[in-house]
């Protein structure tokens, strides 16, 4: 199984065009994975729409690190376009569907946590140029100094000038909503310019989840209105919840969400997704105007060139693997 699959992906001599770094077409540093993105009438429907034959399948090799044990895994890359709007779809094995996300089970007595986290992938784009990103991917904006031991790294650039555009797809969080979440990444709010602090930053608009607790953190405070019926089945979405007035309803062995899906708005909801876990493995389908008018957000403009990072994980929140290559974008009307 894949343990959290992170995917460094970079170019070497880059140009910066309207802020963020990229490559003229066919300038490619010599052992840069290259995923094309190919042009296209018509925009893929799904995930198993024809079109999908017409993009090339690169194989990308990621092996495990940490708590995955130097494991090898694949994860299968497709890349489309059209005029207005860039598409990936993304395949690999992973047995089990992880939506947990540590949610409430009644004993008969008290509320606790289950075991368990949720199923994610997470590409990272540079928006203004990342230093040494086109050489190290990720590395540089996941780990810290090396006075800080690994449980205390945090996920940032090192100056201000530096963001990155992150895409989030989670499948308890916001696969419900169809969507990934869009935020970014620039340096960490310590003013000394230290990692002890995330670099990660909201875009506008509405989204993530809420924690489904009392004050005392003892217990659910929410659950399905039962006077809805659920829009996305086995999800709490906030819009559909009510607090809960008697506890007395519930019996040994219910369960209840611990994280609530927030409905997604703005700049927040630019990447749409579309997922699938079936026959062993995850599908997912992220899309995204080329230009999104947003300036929390990377430009793309298919002259060019787009160094980029991805990760996979696996019933996880923290741990990755990382690729064995660099990557970069790039674009064809061939």
């Amino acid at each position: 199984m894949l343990r959290k699959l992170l995917i460094g992906a970079v170019l070497l001599l880059a140009l910066i065009a309207g802020g963020a770094v990229v490559l003229p077409p066919h300038q490619v540093k010599a052992h840069t994975l290259v995923i094309t993105a190919n042009f296209i009438k018509t925009a893929p429907q799904g995930l198993d729409d024809p079109v999908w034959r017409k993009a090339s399948a690169s194989q990308l090799l990621v092996e495990g690190r940490e708590t995955s044990g130097g494991s090898n895994g694949t994860v299968t890359t497709r890349a489309l376009y059209t005029d207005d709007n860039l598409y990936f779809l993304f395949k690999w094995k992973d047995p089990t569907r992880s939506l947990t996300k540590q949610s409430w089970r009644f004993d008969g007595q008290n509320w606790n946590h289950l075991k368990g986290n949720e199923d994610r992938i997470a590409l990272l784009f540079e928006i203004t140029r990342i230093n040494k990103f086109a050489s190290r991917g990720c590395a540089v904006t996941c780990h810290s100094p090396a006075d800080l031991p690994r449980n205390k790294w945090k996920f940032a650039t090192k100056m201000d000038v530096e963001k990155g555009d992150l895409w989030h797809w989670k499948a308890a969080r916001s696969a419900p909503y169809d969507y990934a979440d869009d935020a970014w990444l620039t340096s960490a709010g310590n003013p000394t310019g230290s990692y002890r602090e995330t670099g990660r930053r909201k875009d506008t608009g509405a989204g993530g989840d809420v924690r489904n607790q009392t004050i005392d953190g003892t217990r659910p405070i929410y659950m399905q209105d039962p006077n809805k019926k659920p829009s996305v089945p086995g999800f709490l979405l906030l819009d559909e919840a009510i607090k809960i007035a008697d506890y007395s309803l519930f019996k040994a062995g219910d369960i209840i969400p611990y994280r609530l899906p927030i409905k997604p708005s703005g700049s927040r909801f630019d990447v749409k997704a579309i997922s699938r876990h079936a026959d062993g493995g995850w599908m997912v389908m992220l899309y995204r105007k080329l230009d999104t008018g947003h300036e929390d957000d990377v430009t793309f403009n298919p002259m060019r060139n787009y160094s980029f990072a991805l990760a996979v994980f696996d019933d996880s929140g923290s741990d990755h693997s990382k690729a064995t290559e660099p990557m970069t974008l790039r674009f064809s009307r061939e």
